[in-house]
């Protein structure tokens, strides 16, 4: 594998991908782009268009945003990439229309800034493992884990975490029985969040208050993906912790947790919109208006999420801290948004890292880290 060195280390930089979240990833791209230190790193932006073709990506992307009305795109290049795949080779290949082939070079250390499905699932993250290039985040399992939104949360039981009521509708069964289905709902209570289960970015998520809309919600979610949970609502707080693993066998690293309030516009929860397009949708407080001994609390249950899917390099997980006082887990992201204005480098500015001295952790962490079984 590649050692931390002297000698500028390359990074290749993957962003865009076949998922619905492929102009949040642009806009992740942009922001690391802007603040990695060229300096230290020799970079190699590659994007994957919406058909899976890798490209490089020339020119300035500051102007990428979710604002604009239309959102940013990568766009198939004269030359399309990949990874050489031999044993003991991290060679980037380039082949032209022609199908003449030309070397980029050695790759150092990839560094996946894909959100949802073929990026962020293990999909990627297998075939890295294939071709023995190290790269940045979690590895296989941790990744699929974190993507599917029900092994989720039966991980999170297993460990003695407390999740919420949900139901979980898979494809067949709703192609099958939709009536069964339905029935299935019946025991939780209004108002539900219907969702994708492997998808992020609160992409096809609907607040569903009464049965009417269920079936509407249902099928706006199997848009982006056939399998769907069916999630009760919660009353509490929505508390978010970031986690960075630690350097060398030293556990997980938490940060100051933040809290999101949904306060202005038409939105009833953090979707998309407020999330991303919305600026003045949400409040973001950073750290959380809690006592300390819960500061502590969801620090420890963050790090601990954390350890029991076996997540590395970066993780957001997020919380319910009920009026009682409990905590209920929602949810862990193993690539959280990551753009410069994203609660996740948000949440560490306030604990003492800034944006680019975390893109410098991560990428130590990930050449720091061998590929296959660890």
């Amino acid at each position: 594998m590649s050692q931390v060195n002297e000698n500028k280390p390359r990074v290749l930089l993957l962003f865009g991908g076949r998922s619905s979240e492929h102009p949040v990833s642009c806009v992740t791209a942009a922001g690391v782009l802007d603040a990695i230190d060229r300096e230290k790193y020799d970079v190699i932006p590659v994007g994957i268009t919406r058909d899976g073709a890798w490209t490089l990506v020339d020119g300035d992307l500051a102007g990428w945003s979710l604002a604009n009305a239309e959102k940013p795109e990568v766009q198939a290049g004269n030359e399309s990439l990949r990874l050489t795949g031999e044993p003991g080779s991290h060679e980037l290949l380039a082949a032209d229309q022609t199908h003449a082939i030309r070397s980029l070079g050695e790759v150092d250390l990839v560094f996946p800034l894909l959100h949802g499905p073929f990026g962020e699932d293990g999909s990627l993250q297998g075939m890295l493992e294939m071709v023995d290039v190290p790269y940045v985040g979690s590895g296989i399992a941790a990744s699929a884990i974190g993507m599917d939104k029900h092994f989720m949360k039966v991980v999170f039981e297993a460990a003695g975490f407390e999740v919420g009521p949900y139901v979980v509708i898979p494809d067949k069964l709703w192609e099958r029985d939709r009536e069964g289905s339905l029935k299935s709902v019946e025991g939780l209570e209004y108002p539900l969040f219907v969702k994708p289960a492997r998808a992020g970015s609160s992409v096809g998520i609907s607040r569903v208050d009464t049965p009417d809309t269920l079936v509407a919600a249902i099928e706006e979610a199997r848009i982006h993906d056939p399998k769907v949970i069916v999630e009760q609502g919660i009353i509490g707080r929505e508390i978010e912790c970031g986690v960075l693993e630690g350097r060398g066998s030293l556990p997980p690293r938490s940060s100051m947790p933040g809290e999101i309030v949904v306060d202005a516009g038409d939105h009833t929860f953090y979707d998309f919109d407020a999330k991303y397009v919305d600026g003045a949708a949400a409040q973001l407080s950073c750290p959380a208006v809690l006592s300390e001994q819960a500061l502590e609390e969801v620090r420890r249950l963050a790090a601990e999420a954390f350890d029991a899917v076996n997540a590395e390099g970066l993780s957001r997980v997020d919380f319910f801290y009920t009026p009682d006082g409990k905590w209920i887990i929602n949810e862990i992201n193993t690539m959280p948004g990551f753009t410069p204005s994203s609660m996740y480098p948000h949440m560490w500015s306030k604990t003492g890292i800034d944006y680019a001295d975390l893109i410098d952790e991560l990428i130590h962490l990930g050449l720091s880290r061998k590929t296959g079984l660890r």
